[in-house]
């Protein structure tokens, strides 16, 4: 390791000729930098941001993150990837709810049923500091809906219209808002729709299409001047969603999700804010092979997950101390199912239940204290625990699973704890900060009841394992920074020693379901494994109209001589923004080094080397009292052919790529 790790610190010595973030995402804590927390600002973007396509998904605001990478299985639905790590690590949440894909094939992540329009940021945590919402390793992400909040602004609202050449999507969308002294509202529509997008050079990547509308309320109401109630729903309809990458696509992905809450400020003169918020969501995601021409058998695999919870949280002041308090839990059940229709029609087609309807109750509390020592010290501690139970309520699911482990038990009950402490110190223009943290968490419904779930990446079915125990998490943070008026830069790394790494390993002994199968793989517990990140981030104003900004990013992952699958290589990307007025221009370039240190073990393969160039621009006009924005680009300009690492089973991704989007704010 010693070789990679100097070569990432040479590489880390030339910020200005990388991408940096720091116009999209900032730091926020009520101490300053107490935590290693992101803030990607989604709303409200203004021309002076770098994220000129204001009608890219959601996925695209979350990979400009340099803690996150989106795994792409097609154009729609990637799975966010945080510090490396899987989505069973992370605790994805939309404004502090829990929520549970359908899909054993992770097609369906929770950042998939919401839309640009319903947020105003995404919070990023690192670790332990992501605790608050429940049990982690890698951290967390919290979808922040947009609130009006109460003004005397009355009525005003935004329609949106885009198109995108690649594959001709096209973008419609309207935002509503109404907020008076004691009443706020607002309501989004957004509506996609996609063909099959074109790769480098002009080859169409079948089964990429996508149709998706999404409709977003929220409302509140004060009741006097301390105390409000608000509600909110989602509701987010795909239908016909290909996924090049796998062997089915989707026919429908839809979820509800709904909430009611009570705010009450000034509680008294130790405790700030009291928020308590119900509720309850549900997950409809069906599989099917129908539009594939030439399958070995074909299948149909629907999944349901509902889940209902609850969080309260209080946060106060006292002296040197800022704090915070939430007790939260949820009660989520997932079921999964698959038919094998046979080819001949004298046998019986085959039925399985992949998830055995697994119900899963979760209750924890999380206390923060952010206490600022004097003016240049602070710290910042974190303590949690919280109770995770598993049970099998399908007999014949369990009866299938007790093939494999004749002694398991039906239900199965884990306690789990984090802790974390951080310092950090502020002089002038310079912070420093490190800290410790370690964090358990329980095996994920596929990693522990999973039933033949096929991973066409390494073409082995995986069987779950309702025996492992809890995988537990040490992890190290640094970060150091440099802030004036015209320059910036920030470093960042983090270690995380996992011990109990679950990960599927091949068993011969069993035999495949899926015809073609390379064989089985059951989730067991490595005894320990590595990951490690570090990045490195700068801006600097060139001149009063040119602003430079650049990125560097730097991952690693053992296990002993294992190499973990979907570690990202050594990427890099830079762009130079020129604003005058109302007037935006940019030309951005981002890239990677090759992928040299890929795990065959779990079907990855090299990974190109590779450079693109984007260039893009906006104009705001302001007709009387409104505003139209006109924002044009092209991606990938010289229309490369190519895949990253992040790209499921290497397909290829977008090739030249023209994009519009109109904004007109009334």
């Amino acid at each position: 390791m010693t070789p990679q790790f100097s070569g990432v610190l040479l590489c880390l010595c030339f910020p200005l000729i990388t991408k940096a973030q720091q116009d999209a995402t900032h730091h926020h804590d009520s101490i300053p930098h107490a935590q290693l927390e992101n803030i990607i600002v989604i709303a409200q973007q203004h021309l002076s941001n770098k994220k000129t396509k204001v009608l890219s998904s959601l996925d695209g605001y979350l990979e400009n993150n340099n803690a996150v990478n989106m795994i792409k299985r097609g154009a729609y639905a990637w799975e966010p990837l945080l510090n490396g790590m899987a989505t069973e690590r992370s605790v994805i949440t939309i404004d502090g709810m829990r929520i549970f894909g359908a899909c054993t094939d992770k097609m369906d992540p929770v950042t998939s049923y919401v839309e640009i329009t319903n947020l105003s940021k995404a919070d990023i945590h690192s670790g332990q500091s992501g605790a608050a919402n429940g049990a982690t390793v890698a951290g967390s992400i919290d979808l922040v809906r947009k609130i009006p909040g109460f003004s005397d602004r009355g009525f005003n609202g935004s329609v949106f219209t885009g198109l995108e050449t690649s594959n001709m999507q096209k973008i419609a969308s309207t935002s509503l808002q109404y907020a008076s002294g004691r009443f706020y509202t607002d309501v989004d529509f957004t509506y996609r729709d996609a063909n099959n997008y074109k790769a480098g050079g002009g080859e169409e990547i079948l089964y990429s299409q996508f149709t998706k509308y999404n409709i977003s309320g929220i409302a509140g109401i004060k009741m006097n001047e301390h105390q409000q109630l608000s509600a909110s729903v989602i509701y987010d309809n795909a239908t016909d969603v290909g996924y090049p990458a796998l062997p089915m696509d989707v026919s429908l992905a839809r979820a509800f999700i709904g909430s009611a809450a009570y705010q009450y400020h000034h509680v008294s003169p130790f405790i700030e804010n009291w928020e308590t918020k119900f509720y309850y969501n549900t997950v409809t995601h069906i599989m099917d092979d129908s539009k594939r021409p030439e399958v070995p058998i074909r299948m149909d695999m629907p999944g349901w997950a509902k889940t209902g919870g609850f969080y309260s949280k209080l946060s106060g002041a006292e002296g040197k101390h800022n704090w915070l308090a939430n007790l939260s839990g949820y009660y989520n059940t997932s079921l999964a199912e698959m038919t094998m229709f046979s080819n001949n029609p004298a046998e019986k087609d085959m039925f399985m239940l992949t998830w055995p309807d697994v119900h899963s109750f979760y209750s924890g509390i999380f206390i923060e204290d952010n206490i600022a020592i004097n003016n240049n010290w602070s710290t910042v501690f974190t303590l949690g625990a919280g109770i995770n139970n598993n049970t099998v309520k399908d007999e014949q699911g369990l009866e299938s699973l007790k093939i494999f482990y004749p002694q398991m038990q039906k239900s199965n009950t884990r306690l789990l704890n984090n802790i974390s402490a951080k310092v950090n110190y502020r002089k002038q223009q310079w912070m420093l900060g490190a800290g410790i943290g370690y964090g358990e968490r329980a095996p994920a419904v596929s990693e522990a009841y999973g039933y033949y779930l096929f991973n066409s990446f390494d073409r082995f079915d995986y069987i779950g394992n309702p025996e492992m125990k809890k995988e537990r998490s040490l992890e190290l943070n640094t970060v150091s920074s440099f802030t004036s008026k015209k320059f910036s830069i920030k470093a960042q790394a983090d270690l995380f020693r996992i011990s109990g790494y679950i990960i599927g390993k091949p068993n011969p002994g069993f035999s495949p379901m899926t015809i073609g199968a390379n064989g089985v793989k059951v989730y067991e517990q490595l005894s320990q494994a590595m990951i490690f990140n570090a990045s490195l981030s700068a801006t600097c104003q060139l001149t009063k109209a040119f602003l430079l900004s650049g990125k560097t990013v730097y991952r690693a992952g053992r296990s002993g001589a294992l190499r973990l699958p979907l570690i990202q290589p050594l990427s890099y990307g830079t762009t130079l923004q020129y604003q005058l007025k109302q007037f935006t221009a940019e030309a951005s370039m981002e890239g990677a080094l090759d992928q040299t240190r890929y795990s065959a073990a779990f079907g990855e393969t090299p990974a190109k080397a590779y450079t693109v160039f984007n260039i893009s621009a906006s104009q705001q006009l302001n007709l009387h009292n409104h505003k139209l924005t006109i924002k044009a680009g092209i991606e990938n300009l010289l229309d490369k052919y190519y895949s990253t690492f992040a790209d499921w089973n290497r397909i290829p991704r977008m090739g030249r790529n023209i994009f519009i989007n109109v904004i007109y704010g009334f």
